[in-house]
């Protein structure tokens, strides 16, 4: 299983992001926990410069806009 963080205060982009990853990890049969970090100090210590923001099992791979979807499941298929 792959732990998914989604950075961001809670925004309409912030809940689109987790429901693409929870898409992406559909269609590859990849479960997912995914877990929205909405405390701005945490978004801080992450690393997460600007909203939404998306870790897959501990590393940040992206920060700010919705993702990518192609890209999105290049990072789910990724063995960690």
């Amino acid at each position: 299983m792959k732990t998914v963080k989604v950075y961001g205060p809670g925004c309409k982009r912030c809940e689109t992001t987790a429901a693409m990853v929870r898409e992406a990890a559909a269609k590859l049969g990849i479960e997912v926990d995914v877990e929205k970090v909405t405390d701005p100090r945490s978004i801080a210590m992450a690393g997460v410069m600007s909203t939404p923001g998306v870790s897959v099992n501990g590393k940040l791979v992206h920060s700010g806009g919705l993702p990518d979807a192609g890209r999105l499941e290049g990072w789910l298929s990724e063995s960690s």
